[in-house]
């Protein structure tokens, strides 16, 4: 049983009556925050010393947005070989994922994709050999099936690069011009020519035999591919925010970009091994004169351009191919 005595109800403030003396509007003494013991000005003694004054933030106030890692994360090599063979080929490969993670691997398996296309013309080329056909068919035929196994993408981006560069207007118009499905007479004239170049050199090669022929596809190939490689490195930027050239702009570290350079032009030396010293010199120099040629027209992109597209990297590849095919027939 309750004793305590009844408290009479208190009665609220008019708002026609002042408060009275000692007394708050914003009520009663216990539910005031208690004043400061120290006076106005004066440094209370209790508080750590170094600690931040009252009214101010302990810490800066934390960003909207979470900085990205130091090192982001890379993709595995099954999805780079993927993006890889699904970009830069036909053959039925699916791609799993397309983001910059996945184009930094990709890029780096570029020319395993140039090898398969290389090793695939030569052995077209070489069939027909056995079946009779000349030097010149098989010439004519192992330079199509790059074409056929890329859509004729490269082709197309070098023809469109041509017109662009040929044009000599500033570099927003040149882009534009680019982008359209048509073919100028820059762009026709210079298919023409790299066309006639690699099928030329391809009849003098398969005219000393079938192994001379097949192994200049394969360095053609890897060359072309590993020359995307080095286009995609850290540095060079992309001439628009959208397509092939804005995904995988910039992925390749220059360490990466270097190695994958050097085990390219060494492999391409090793498979002319059987023809003698003298053959892996030239085959390394002459997969080395085509990431140097692709190297140049790069740079020439960049200043008139100011930076890559898809049809940048397809111009470099048929350039660094032509460029290694010409080269073997020297000597």
């Amino acid at each position: 049983m309750d004793t305590t005595p009844e408290q009479p109800p208190q009665q609220p403030h008019s708002p026609s009556q002042p408060p009275q003396p000692g007394s708050s509007a914003r009520g009663p003494e216990s539910e005031r925050a208690p004043e400061p013991e120290h006076p106005e000005g004066a440094e209370p003694s209790d508080r750590p010393e170094g600690a931040e004054p009252p009214g101010r933030p302990e810490h800066p106030p934390r960003p909207a947005y979470d900085p990205p890692p130091a090192h982001a994360p890379r993709a595995p090599w099954a999805d780079g070989v993927r993006f890889a063979f699904g970009t830069l080929t036909v053959l039925p490969v699916r791609v799993t994922r397309w983001d910059r993670q996945a184009a930094h691997a990709g890029m780096l398996c570029a020319p395993l994709a140039g090898l398969a296309v290389g090793l695939c013309a030569a052995a077209v080329g070489g069939a027909l050999l056995f079946l009779g056909a000349g030097a010149l068919l098989a010439a004519v035929t192992t330079a199509a099936i790059p074409a056929v196994l890329t859509r004729g993408l490269h082709l197309d981006g070098l023809a469109d690069t041509a017109d662009g560069l040929g044009s000599g207007k500033p570099a927003e118009d040149a882009l534009r011009i680019m982008k359209r499905s048509d073919i100028g007479p820059f762009g026709v004239i210079t298919l023409l020519f790299v066309l006639l170049g690699q099928v030329a050199a391809l009849a003098q090669l398969y005219g000393q035999d079938w192994a001379h022929g097949a192994v200049a596809a394969a360095v053609a190939g890897v060359a072309a591919r590993c020359s995307l490689t080095l286009a995609a490195r850290v540095g060079v930027p992309a001439a628009r925010p959208e397509g092939l050239g804005a995904a995988v702009a910039g992925t390749v570290p220059w360490r990466s970009a270097g190695v994958v350079a050097a085990v390219a032009v060494a492999g391409c030396a090793v498979a002319a091994a059987p023809f003698g010293p003298y053959a892996v010199a030239r085959h390394a120099f002459a997969a080395l004169a085509a990431l140097v040629a692709a190297e140049l027209l790069l740079r020439h992109c960049r200043r008139r351009l100011d930076g890559v597209t898809g049809d940048v990297f397809g111009a470099l590849a048929e350039t660094a191919a032509t460029t290694a095919l010409v080269i073997l027939t020297f000597g």
